[in-house]
């Protein structure tokens, strides 16, 4: 067990420490407080020494964005190539990652914050770190992160193509990007293998919330069985599954990426960028070497019912930034012994594709989202 020390009134304390992003504990840490200037906070975190605030919870809030605005003062640099853009960014947001997990907060052996006009954050660090059982020291990013995590799942988010919310719990990717969503849900279904009974099975892989499942469902598809390889994806499908009422047909079941079985239809939306994730929550959009691509595609043939086809939802994210072509893609799909049925494909609605500040604006702003019908060569 990690633990962090410091020296509080002259007397020497500790604390265990706790990063859902394996981040090592601090070797120094000092205290800090409402008289702590944002210049000298930044100073020390940047030097490696972490700062375990003990003032007011939104003065801590306040000195955190006036480290990050410290931070933003050097903005990365645009490489020569969008690959080279792409990495130089990606370090970037390491180091702002890094310099601001550096101030810490501490909760008690109840997952109480004592800090002067701080939320009561119990029920979200249980949702995120389960039941309390000692004080644990962790970032104040993390903590910020896990109180809008609980906001989430506790309003939900809207997904028009279900016509209700679904609620992503701590760690989960949120159906927040819809354009995988409404390709999922207007894609023309294939027969069914067994046409006496004109029943239709489906795998979603990787469900996360488990949106995609309950669209199948809600589509007609008779049997969705679920699959994801976090235990947090595969609590929160089944708690969405239940609350759209959909128990009878979904099936979430895991962890692991194929099911038992063959069917139907086998929708898959991996991952798009080929780069390694830093928190749990970045597994839904970093794959190191594209290896869950590559596992849906090599073991699509052997899951697809007389007939079937397998989904491919993808984003051209990667293709635009140099981390891996179209070719690799295509070879892939014909290495599998697959043949590509049809390719439907939508722009992207999000966000960050017109902010013109960000480094990878003019990659974000061509992407396109496909989702792309396979069936056995």
């Amino acid at each position: 067990m990690s633990t962090i020390h410091w020296t509080e009134a002259n007397t020497p304390r500790s604390a265990r420490w706790h990063s859902e992003n394996a981040t090592p504990p601090p070797r120094r840490v000092v205290g800090a407080d409402d008289r702590t200037r944002a210049d000298v906070a930044h100073r020390l975190a940047c030097e490696g020494t972490a700062l375990l605030w003990r003032g007011d919870f939104h003065n801590a809030r306040r000195l955190l964005q006036a480290m990050g605005r410290r931070i933003d003062r050097k903005p990365p640099r645009r490489g020569d190539s969008p690959a080279e853009s792409f990495h130089l960014y990606r370090r970037a947001r390491g180091h702002r990652a890094r310099v601001l997990g550096r101030l810490l907060v501490l909760l008690d052996e109840n997952h109480r914050l004592d800090l002067r006009r701080a939320p009561d954050v119990r029920q979200a660090c249980t949702e995120a770190y389960g039941p309390p059982s000692e004080p644990r020291a962790v970032s104040l990013t993390e903590l910020l992160g896990v109180i809008g995590a609980h906001q989430w799942r506790t309003k939900g988010v809207e997904v028009p193509a279900l016509d209700a919310r679904v609620h992503p719990h701590y760690g989960v990717f949120s159906p927040v990007r819809g354009e995988y969503v409404d390709l999922v849900a207007q894609a023309p279904l294939p027969a069914p293998a067994d046409r006496r009974t004109g029943r239709r099975t489906a795998f979603d892989l990787g469900t996360g919330t488990g949106v995609l499942a309950a669209v199948l469902a809600r589509r007609g598809i008779d049997h969705v069985v679920a699959t994801d390889i976090s235990p947090r994806a595969l609590a929160c499908a089944r708690d969405n599954v239940r609350r759209l009422r959909l128990a009878g047909r979904v099936d979430v079941v895991g962890p692991g990426l194929f099911p038992d079985g063959r069917a139907d239809l086998v929708v898959c939306n991996p991952p798009w960028i080929p780069a390694r994730p830093t928190s749990a929550l970045e597994q839904g959009v970093y794959d190191p070497d594209g290896s869950m691509l590559r596992d849906f595609l090599d073991g699509l043939t052997a899951h697809l019912a007389p007939g079937g086809e397998g989904w491919l939802i993808l984003s051209d994210l990667a293709e635009r930034l140099g981390l891996r072509t179209r070719g690799e893609l295509t070879a892939g799909i014909e290495a599998a012994g697959l043949r590509v049925v049809d390719r439907i494909d939508t722009g992207p609605r999000h966000p960050r594709a017109g902010d013109a500040a960000d480094p990878l604006h003019a990659a974000r702003a061509a992407e396109v989202t496909s989702l792309w019908r396979l069936a056995g060569g």
